[in-house]
């Protein structure tokens, strides 16, 4: 039996200031595949001293970029790996290993995310973060809705255990920088919530400040990261509210 093939695929959009930590941790595949989506700084320049294998374009949605991506990889297993993540040695072992023995078509990764250059793993979720997701697929198997901001997932095929070693994802430089995060994802929603015609209701997204808040402090133990933890919580509390507002109001307030 042939050995399978890995390919290392990451999309980009103006990362050169982090670029070259993703792609230096990625040489145990056997391709590395990069979409350059939009990018007008030195993204491309260093991405070509790693790969040949560079995908150029304009997406306006998340998973139409995705899915560009997806198609431009030859191997037989797609590990997605975004450029503010590292991949650790111990985690790229264990990949090899996996793609190599198992019979499933797709597994979790688990994540632990950093603000800045602390480690925050606890209280993650409700589309302000992830703790994990299904980034080693066999190709073909995984297809991305067309949605800007967290879009649907279709995988086929059967789950596998999900991986035991952790993939590093420098999520944040500060708080500062959540904020931004909080301000560009809940437009990229409120746009999403536009095209579907259905923006929910104002009395729903106030409720779910309060349960999603609840979710992330307590059911994902976000108490245990202490005051990093309850922000954590309230900027996913915030996330639903301020997507239905923008989208509600952004016109009114002269937005495109």
């Amino acid at each position: 039996m042939s050995e399978c093939r890995l390919s290392a695929l990451v999309v980009a959009h103006n990362e050169e200031d982090r670029i070259v930590n993703c792609l230096d941790r990625l040489a145990f595949a056997d391709e590395i595949v990069v979409v350059l989506d939009d990018c007008s700084d030195g993204t491309k320049t260093i991405a070509a001293r790693y790969t040949g294998r560079l995908v150029e374009g304009s997406w306006e949605l998340e998973g139409d970029r995705r899915n560009a991506g997806f198609a431009a990889c030859k191997g037989d297993w797609v590990l997605e790996v975004d450029a503010d993540e590292r991949v650790t040695t111990e985690l790229a072992v264990e990949i090899r290993q996996v793609i190599s023995t198992s019979p499933a078509d797709w597994h979790l990764i688990p994540v632990d995310n950093y603000v800045g250059e602390r480690l925050v793993r606890y209280g993650w979720g409700a589309s302000f973060g992830r703790s994990a997701f299904p980034g080693l697929t066999r190709k073909g198997v995984k297809r991305v809705g067309a949605q800007r901001v967290h879009p649907s997932l279709i995988l086929d095929g059967k789950e596998g255990a999900a991986l035991k070693q952790r993939l590093q994802h420098f999520v944040d430089r500060d708080i500062s920088d959540m904020i931004k995060r909080l301000d560009s994802y809940s437009t990229a929603r409120a746009l999403d919530l536009r095209d579907s015609g259905d923006l929910g209701s104002f009395g729903a997204n106030v409720r779910r400040i309060f349960s999603r808040f609840w979710k992330c402090y307590m059911g994902r133990r976000g108490y245990r990261e202490g005051e990093l933890g309850f922000l954590v919580a309230l900027l996913a509390g915030l996330f639903p509210i301020l997507s239905y507002l923008k989208a509600r109001y952004g016109d009114e307030f002269g937005d495109s």
